[in-house]
């Protein structure tokens, strides 16, 4: 097996992480000697073993002389654990192979450097784009002090997010759902507007099922300016596990925030820009809290809101094959079938007949 091989095992490795690492980085790491691997590991939990760590335990003594590879410059200072390079250096190992290196400026080529002093060989830039691309979170997180910002819409043919009734159960197909709970169940917190809490009072749960949820349950934010979120609402009961922050200002009454609070809910004060929640301020509260990845599910005005902000990086539009015209419910929507996507220049260009 070649580097890039090796690299692509470590890669595979660090996506079992996915959704449970948070606030550290997705890391896999694998140990050759003599062209067969003795040692795989990925890291699995923050406070946990890091992945050089587990891979290094796994080959035990045969570790010397060997070659590790690692997606992540492997650390040089203490965090939650100690320093990766001081383990690597114990074990003899002979060559290191990095995907990326780390972004903080901090530690950026710390971990390099210690190991040359050592006389290890490394190798750097083995599938560099395919390493950034699994940590852009992270990456955002741990440069910019932000959230990386998912903003998920799912709209009609005719680009309504909902019915002139604000029905918008369900625009999307099972499918699609099943796509956004699993996105869900990777992601650190999903936020949306007061309006979608008391229009659909849903769960914001992380479900495989109607009755089966994720193991991992993300945290709920709520956009609540006045705080007119009901006690009573689905996502504070037992059915979503999982911890409840309601962002709102000044002119939220203390009485209701007290009773929040009781709840367990968190209430954060955050000032307001143009009558709306100052989004750019919240992401940094957010940080703070170490919430790497952050998903916008709705509504409009949020939608709205994030997007004049500019703090979302990446979009997820789900387009279904329907027209919603006037009509007051998703159900009575016209349908379209034999439907054809086309890439027009930089357009895109949806075909469908009708269903009669």
């Amino acid at each position: 097996m070649s580097d890039v091989e090796y690299m692509q095992l470590a890669l595979r490795l660090a996506l079992k992480g996915k959704g449970k690492t948070s606030p550290n980085p997705l890391v896999g790491a694998v140990v050759v000697k003599n062209g067969e691997i003795i040692g795989r590991g990925y890291h699995r939990q923050a406070g946990k073993r890091h992945a050089e760590i587990v891979a290094l335990d796994e080959a035990g003594k045969k570790a010397r002389g060997s070659t590790l590879y690692v997606n992540l410059e492997p650390c040089a200072t203490y965090g939650r654990t100690p320093p990766c390079v001081d383990r690597i250096i114990k074990e003899g190992v002979k060559k290191v192979v990095i995907g990326m290196l780390d972004p903080n400026p901090v530690n950026r080529k710390k971990g390099i450097r210690k190991l040359k002093t050592q006389n290890i060989d490394v190798k750097t830039g083995v599938l560099t784009k395919e390493a950034e691309e699994l940590n852009k979170c992270w990456i955002k997180f741990i440069t910019q002090r932000e959230p990386y910002v998912i903003l998920k819409v799912a709209r009609s043919l005719d680009g309504k997010i909902a019915t002139f009734t604000g029905d918008s159960k369900w625009i999307t197909s099972p499918a699609a759902r099943g796509y956004v709970h699993r996105l869900r169940s990777e992601v650190d917190a999903i936020l949306v507007g007061i309006n979608t809490v008391l229009q659909d009072d849903p769960l914001l749960s992380a479900r495989l099922s109607e009755k089966r949820l994720y193991r991992h349950q993300p945290t709920k934010i709520i956009l609540d300016s006045h705080l007119r979120v009901p006690l009573e609402a689905k996502i504070f009961s037992r059915r979503s596990p999982a911890p409840v922050i309601i962002a709102t200002t000044k002119f939220a009454p203390l009485s209701k925030i007290k009773k929040l609070e009781k709840k367990g809910v968190q209430v954060l004060i955050v000032k307001a820009k143009d009558r709306r929640l100052d989004l750019k301020m919240l992401m940094g509260e957010l940080a703070k809290m170490e919430i790497v990845c952050l998903l916008i599910e709705g509504g409009g005005e949020v939608f709205e809101s994030a997007i004049e902000s500019k703090i979302v990086d990446e979009f997820l539009v789900f387009i279904a094959p329907k027209i919603f015209g006037n009509v007051s419910k998703v159900s009575q929507a016209q349908r379209l079938s034999s439907l054809e996507i086309k890439k027009v220049g930089e357009d895109v260009l949806l075909e469908g007949l009708t269903q009669h």
